[in-house]
């Protein structure tokens, strides 16, 4: 069975306006990147990046290390989402690494020491500046989640079943 893919460019009705969506991640992505390029930005992440359970080893690189390998994927992905307007494919694919992306920051809330106070009082959460930041990955990771699913066609194609296509 073949999976077969699809892109919002394509779409008619309410499924168009995904294509908005595509566009504002892939400038998302595209600023991110670039930042990662600058010390500022290299050494803001390193905080994140070794109380990470998932990206502590990009530690062994340096700090600017670190940062270049990060910038470099997040370049890649709004690449990657970008020509997904004209290949379902890359579109899947950028959506997906665009979720792994978000994914991985949004631990970064739970993971980075005193960015957030967990308490039974009044205020059960409390974070500071830093949570605040790190929230908003809740929204790009659903926005990289829809753009997913809308790059899947749904059902894979059944030999002679007149699937979708």
């Amino acid at each position: 069975m073949a999976m077969y893919f699809k892109i919002a460019e394509r779409g008619a009705g309410p499924y168009w306006p995904l294509a908005i969506l595509r566009w504002i991640m892939v400038l998302i992505f595209l600023c991110f990147g670039i930042q990662k390029f600058t010390p500022q930005s290299a050494h803001g992440i390193a905080q994140y990046i070794v109380n990470s359970p998932f990206i502590w080893w990009l530690s062994v690189f340096g700090e600017r290390g670190e940062a270049y390998i990060l910038g470099v994927i997040e370049l890649s992905t709004a690449t990657l989402l970008g020509i997904g307007a004209f290949n379902p494919f890359l579109s899947a694919l950028g959506s997906l690494m665009g979720v792994g992306t978000f994914l991985i920051t949004w631990s970064f809330f739970f993971t980075t020491p005193g960015v957030v106070k967990w308490s039974f009082s009044s205020d059960p959460i409390a974070w500071n500046l830093t949570g605040e930041f790190l929230f908003k990955d809740v929204v790009l990771l659903g926005v990289c989640v829809v753009l997913l699913l809308a790059s899947l066609s749904g059902l894979p194609r059944l030999p002679g079943k007149g699937g979708r296509s």
